[in-house]
């Protein structure tokens, strides 16, 4: 489970959870691990870079405008959900796992090529180039 926090909110969580049936995975992590159900809680800093760490485009943004609440629960909006997946697809070989979850996304809510325009410049053409071998992809029959 990721959880995008500021520091603010990361030293609040620690303060609350630490000891309280959550564990840090090793000394000084800032991730925490649910010792019941082994779930980790990875958490995402506010202003950090997704994929390779290094400073890019787009960067994880603050929780409040990022986010919309539905039904009680904060989650990222999902054009700032899908750059961020991309932007760590693109620069981390081991995190393409991100980029087929945007597949998938565009995939399953039908999602129109010009959604690229709500993107971030950086990740538009990785945007474009998942959306055409979906468009051009054999559909499955149902």
């Amino acid at each position: 489970m990721d959880i995008l926090v500021n520091l603010e909110g990361l030293k609040k969580v620690h303060d609350h959870l630490d000891g309280l049936g959550f564990v840090a995975p090793f000394a000084g992590s800032r991730n925490l691990k649910d010792v019941e159900t082994g779930v980790r809680v990875e958490f995402l800093l506010e202003g950090q870079f997704p994929g390779d760490g290094k400073p890019k485009p787009v960067a994880f943004p603050k929780p409040g405008e990022a986010s919309e609440l539905i039904n009680g629960i904060r989650y990222l909006r999902l054009p700032a959900l899908i750059e961020l997946k991309l932007a760590s697809g693109m620069t981390n070989p081991g995190r393409l796992r991100d980029l087929a979850d945007v597949q998938e996304l565009i995939r399953v809510r039908a999602l129109p090529r010009e959604f690229a325009q709500q993107l971030n410049p950086f990740v538009r053409g990785k945007f474009d180039e998942l959306w055409q071998g979906i468009a051009s992809a054999p559909q499955p029959e149902e």
